[in-house]
């Protein structure tokens, strides 16, 4: 399990035995949280940068395998982690959410784990987290994007404030608000009892009367709700989500490109392509990215999954034979193959492999263009049209890893018609 988020838990319950679970430390700690009955003997810790044998049972061949998995930080919410697989099939990498920031230290411990864990071996297949791999979409990092954050609640010193967040993830933006501003952060109780399990104790409260800014559940962040606190005192609710924000170029006397890059969330043209990520990120620096949705509302693009650039340089340094997307039920899904195939050795789709080089670029510069033009996700909140049912939707969708079809392994073959973990090799 690469994370402990409720879309992420569907089918789990406190009485699952249908075998162990592997996950990492953190989600080990918020397990009895969710699943106070739950069987505990059945998790499988997983430290990240060391790998684990695990022995797989095929029902129909009746004959064992042995897989080995190595667990690495995603970088996403608390506990979530990316799993590298190596076998009889060679190397297999699933990001599950991730976000891998060029500019963040972090995330370059991660890739120089991956890379060494890798011994200098292709990775033969790469799971991707798509959720904005789209040109369309770019976005800061979240160091930059919680400073706006900081910037917005400081230029409101009247107002109370009301942050939308899920019941796990944002936490260290919320952390830097309450150090920036020297304050609490109003929680509900059961996201009080998250952050105290992941170790803040004197950062959160629930008593309204001691601070102004409160964090809420996402779903009862609407337009009707701050419509009914402003008739009784000054509030304003910031949403921090990953917007599909689109860089375009800043006109200035008629220049082509000015050093600085203005950001809408709804409309633009992105040119992103060839240019450097931290160059980038130097000249959003600057730029207005807080977009104001509604009299009461501000949008900031601040985002736990990784934008467009981010995915495409993630690719490039670990150079994939083959990419497969993980996320499927968004409207604006696009394959990962027909903007990243130029990265790695990539089998083109069926459909393209006829296709003159000229009509290729066609039928991808028609798919881009109806990429710009499709339905946000439901998990995208915020458009020029606001509506409380738009605000109260939630994440939705189910993360399965499709099988995989390398036809150099006999032992794939046998895993689609599935595999039990040997219980023998996981005492008690």
């Amino acid at each position: 399990m690469e994370r402990r988020k409720p879309n992420h838990t569907n089918g789990l319950s406190s009485t699952w035995r249908r075998g162990p679970i592997f996950c990492s430390r953190i989600t080990a700690k918020l397990f009895p949280f969710k699943f106070p009955n739950f069987d505990f003997s059945l998790l499988r810790i997983l430290d990240i940068g060391s790998w684990t044998s695990v022995s797989l049972l095929s029902p129909s061949a009746g004959s064992k395998t042995v897989v080995q998995v190595m667990a690495i930080d995603a970088h996403h919410c608390p506990g979530a982690l990316m799993y590298l697989f190596r076998g009889e099939f060679g190397y297999m990498l699933y990001t599950g959410d991730f976000r891998w920031e060029i500019t963040s230290k972090r995330a370059r411990v991660g890739m120089t784990m991956l890379l060494n864990a890798l011994e200098g071996h292709r990775l033969d297949i790469l799971y991707l987290d798509n959720t904005y791999c789209n040109p369309s979409y770019y976005f800061p990092s979240r160091k930059l994007a919680a400073q706006k954050v900081v910037d917005v609640i400081a230029a409101h010193p009247e107002h109370d404030i009301v942050i939308g967040i899920d019941r796990l993830g944002k936490e260290d933006l919320l952390v830097h608000i309450a150090q920036a501003l020297k304050i609490k952060i109003w929680v509900w109780p059961e996201r009080l009892q998250t952050m105290h399990l992941l170790g803040f104790h004197d950062i959160f409260t629930t008593k309204t009367s001691s601070t102004r800014v409160r964090a809420v559940p996402r779903y009862s962040f609407s337009i009707e709700t701050l419509e009914g606190l402003n008739s009784m005192r000054p509030t304003i609710g910031i949403m921090p989500s990953g917007l599909p924000w689109v860089v375009k170029p800043h006109q200035v006397n008629g220049s082509r490109f000015s050093s600085l890059l203005s950001v809408s969330p709804h409309k633009g043209k992105l040119l992103l392509n060839g240019t450097n990520p931290i160059v980038i990120e130097k000249l959003i620096r600057n730029s207005e990215f807080v977009e104001r949705s509604h009299e009461y509302i501000y949008s900031i693009p601040y985002s736990d999954h990784s934008c467009f650039n981010e995915i495409k340089e993630f690719v490039r340094l670990i150079k994939p034979l083959n990419v497969k997307g993980i996320v499927s039920s968004s409207s604006c899904y696009v394959d990962p193959l027909y903007h990243l195939a130029h990265l790695f050795s990539a089998t083109k789709p069926l459909h393209l492999r006829k296709l003159l080089p000229q009509q290729l670029e066609k039928f991808r510069r028609e798919e881009r263009d109806e990429s710009m033009e499709t339905t946000k996700p439901e998990s995208m909140l915020g458009s020029d049209n606001w509506t409380e049912a738009g605000w109260k939707r939630t994440m939705s969708g189910n993360i399965n890893i499709p099988a995989s079809r390398l036809s150099r392994v006999s032992v794939i073959r046998r895993s689609q018609r599935g595999v039990k973990i040997v219980e023998d090799d996981f005492p008690a």
